[in-house]
């Protein structure tokens, strides 16, 4: 590939310009990343070393582009927010975050998954550790960044106020309290790649998975094809947050029960309450058996990922709403994947293959009641190893009169039930509410 690259100095910083000088904006020319560059002081990352100083920092700050040992930027989809804020002379390109009294506020690990190079491919191990870990690189000016955060959160879940005044959820002080509120730790990750293992998991090859991300994001990033050497990508993408209920160490003990539900993103159900899938009830379903477990001893997990419309974003999945509502014989569950196909050309890219990581970093070996009727959560999860004792539907009381056409079409299409799966007269009878009815 023809790429040019211009080994200047890229911020400015030994320009005699005042004005550049001050406002620390890049100067003129650029620099492209796609050959390596002299002077180049990367540090190797050794991917599923057992201790982080061995496995080697992630390092995908800008600040000196001769560190950097990975292909993307940090914070995932906020990365193209933080460049425009660059751009706009409101941040310095060179700023570097101040991590002093940023860790993690438990602890977390480590596990024997984080030095199993096929168990965790998505995210860095010791992303919350980067501080402590490496800071003595950081004192000597590398800009090591953490990819993952852990911090106390109290959740306020409405429904939880209602559970409690029917006298369906009692609190006990510590979990669930007096006033209806959870306490947890919740724990935000940033997606993290390395290129051999997800090519592996995904059962395709490295050089074909380069070629399809650099092709498929309008040539955004040339090093996938032309840096074979830097194996660990940082996707713009959202990452995924983790919810625990009980003692993080319960995570990981088998003699402790644990509940989970996995929980793909719904902005308009989970945040709005869009009656038109289950996913918010589903998911405060899931908070509730969650809350439960902890309260007896065990421990509750929330896995929420950034997978709006089964990661084929909430645009398309508006119009797929539209398509479903205006076809003829209206909205019914024998065609419901179908219209999701005529749009999108495929019905669900969210890929649970990558999934499991987020379990395997907490340690979890066996969820004892798993909050999910879908059968690709349920595989993927099983195909790592981790097994699974009970799996958990939504009661039929939860789901939204407009949501039974995605619930009858996903039990028809191999999704968990402790009912006989829908017949087609079945699914041809279920209808959802036309256009007109809004």
């Amino acid at each position: 590939m023809g790429f040019l690259a211009y080994y200047g100095d890229p911020w400015g910083q030994n320009s005699d310009d005042a004005e550049m000088s001050e406002t620390r904006r890049p100067a003129k020319h650029i620099v492209l990343t796609s050959h390596p560059r002299d002077g180049e002081k990367r540090l190797p990352i050794a991917w599923g070393a057992a201790d982080p100083r061995a496995r080697g920092p992630v390092v995908g700050s800008l600040t000196d582009p001769s560190q950097r040992n990975v292909i993307g930027a940090h914070s995932g989809s906020y990365a193209l927010y933080r460049a425009l804020a660059i751009a706009a002379g409101s941040l310095s390109p060179l700023h570097k975050p101040d991590l002093t009294d940023t860790g993690p506020p438990v602890k977390l690990g480590p596990h024997p998954q984080w030095s199993n190079p096929e168990k965790i491919v998505s995210l860095d191990p010791f992303g919350h550790l980067a501080g402590e870990a490496f800071k003595d690189l950081i004192a000597d000016g590398i800009d090591i960044r953490p990819t993952i955060a852990v911090a106390k959160a109290r959740l306020t879940v409405p429904e939880f106020k209602e559970e409690m005044r029917a006298g369906r959820l009692e609190p006990d002080g510590t979990i669930v309290l007096e006033s209806g509120e959870i306490n947890c730790t919740k724990v935000a990750i940033e997606p993290v790649w390395y290129l051999p293992g997800v090519a592996q998991r995904c059962g395709i090859g490295e050089q074909d998975l380069r070629r399809a991300l650099f092709e498929h994001t309008g040539g955004m990033f040339p090093e996938l094809v032309t840096r074979p050497d830097l194996q660990v990508f940082l996707p713009p993408i959202g990452g995924v947050t983790a919810y625990i209920f009980g003692e993080v160490s319960a995570l990981a003990d088998p003699a402790r029960k644990l509940a989970c539900r996995v929980h793909d993103e719904c902005n308009g159900s989970d945040v709005f309450g869009s009656d038109i899938c289950t996913c918010r009830p589903y998911l405060v379903h899931g908070i509730d058996i969650c809350a439960r477990a902890a309260q007896e001893g065990g421990a509750g997990l929330i896995v929420y990922n950034r997978k709006e419309g089964r990661a084929l974003g909430e645009v398309t999945k508006f119009l797929v709403y539209n398509a479903r509502k205006r076809q003829a014989g209206g909205d019914t569950a024998d065609a419901y994947f179908e219209r999701t196909e005529c749009v999108a050309g495929v019905q669900d890219v969210r890929f649970q293959e990558l999934m499991p990581d987020v379990l395997h970093w907490l340690g979890v070996t066996r969820i004892d009641r798993f909050v999910s009727m879908s059968n690709m959560k349920h595989d993927a999860l099983v195909r790592q190893g981790i097994e699974i004792v009970e799996r958990v539907p939504i009661p039929d009381a939860l789901i939204p009169e407009d949501a039974r056409v995605e619930m009858e079409a996903k039990k028809a299409a191999g999704y968990f039930t402790e009912e006989p799966q829908p017949d087609a007269a079945s699914l041809a009878e279920t209808k959802g509410r036309g256009l007109p009815e809004y």
